[in-house]
């Protein structure tokens, strides 16, 4: 059994995603860390071509016992199993401790062992409070205010005796002590299964959050996210007009994601959302209509009119 692994639940639509995260995988992985890629079944075709020394593809079948067939708070259950597969890994035996990666996220620099684990046993772990996010009008708007009362919601079930919300979007360091304590020490007692903690509210890094803060079955080294994750597409926007690259992501983050509700849509529209690692116009066109760019443009002349004559 591995110490450390990276875990990657993907399908046939992300397969594309898959293919750029392991080249980036590969290309920087500096201390030959093993990423486990779980894929349905009927998917294996998609992806077997990724397998290698430094990567295995597998099917989800030994995961399917905890799947749905229905959908949850309104989430398909395709969205659910890919929970699912997250909260389950551990049972394979394969890694004390896995990164939970996203098909969309592409690795950035070089990372090793360190970067995910505090000590040789116990890794870290991404607890944030996500103000940042609450600022933002479109995301309080969308997601803050309901996805606060899940979390408190699970805080409350668990019994977290801290007041204060933290817990993580993703790319957490799952720890295979923590998620049997979990399932042994407060899924059992219950009568519950994985799916019927999802049931009353799916957020599975939240559920593993929450319980690791009222357990402390392993110590906690708390960190800041690891990967940067644009949720909405002005944030990627942001970067943009910033002039920020992947040179300068790279010192705050191993990776990066687009979300990729909004990332497919400006890829058809023959942008690289990806990537920040483009000029101003290149980057922000897909964004804007033909009517904004009249728009901009008519603001631009109009600004420099200004300083013209104010110059005269």
């Amino acid at each position: 059994m591995a110490t450390l692994a990276l875990m990657l639940r993907s399908y046939a639509p992300d397969a594309g995603y898959a293919n750029r995260l392991v080249e980036s995988f590969r290309r920087f992985n500096s201390e030959d860390l093993h990423l486990f890629c779980v894929v349905p079944t009927t998917d294996i075709p998609l992806f077997q071509h990724l397998g290698g020394a430094d990567v295995t593809v597998m099917d989800d079948e030994q995961f399917a016992p905890y799947f749905v067939d229905e959908d949850v708070h309104g989430l398909r259950p395709g969205y659910i199993n890919q929970e699912l597969v997250k909260m389950a890994f551990w049972e394979t035996g394969l890694a004390d401790n896995y990164f939970c990666v996203d098909s969309e996220a592409l690795f950035l620099r070089p990372f090793g062992f360190t970067d995910f684990m505090a000590t040789n046993s116990v890794p870290y772990t991404v607890l944030v409070e996500d103000y940042e996010l609450a600022v933002e009008p479109r995301y309080y708007r969308e997601h803050w205010t309901t996805r606060q009362e899940s979390i408190r919601r699970i805080h409350d079930e668990v019994g977290v005796e801290d007041a204060v919300l933290r817990t993580c979007h993703g790319h957490q360091v799952m720890s295979s002590r923590v998620l049997r304590s979990f399932k042994e020490d407060f899924l059992t007692p219950r009568s519950w299964t994985y799916a019927d903690a999802l049931r009353f509210q799916p957020l599975e890094f939240t559920w593993y959050n929450m319980w690791l803060q009222r357990s402390h079955v392993i110590p906690i080294h708390a960190r800041e996210p690891l990967v940067k994750v644009f949720h909405h597409e002005g944030q990627h926007m942001e970067y943009l007009l910033r002039g920020i690259e992947h040179d300068d992501v790279a010192r705050g983050y191993l990776a990066l994601v687009v979300n990729s509700n909004f990332e497919r849509t400006v890829a058809a529209r023959g942008g690289t959302p990806a990537s920040t690692d483009t000029d101003k116009p290149a980057g922000l066109a897909p964004y804007l209509s033909y009517t904004e760019v009249a728009r901009l443009v008519g603001h631009k002349l109009t600004s420099s009119v200004k300083r013209v004559t104010r110059g005269l």
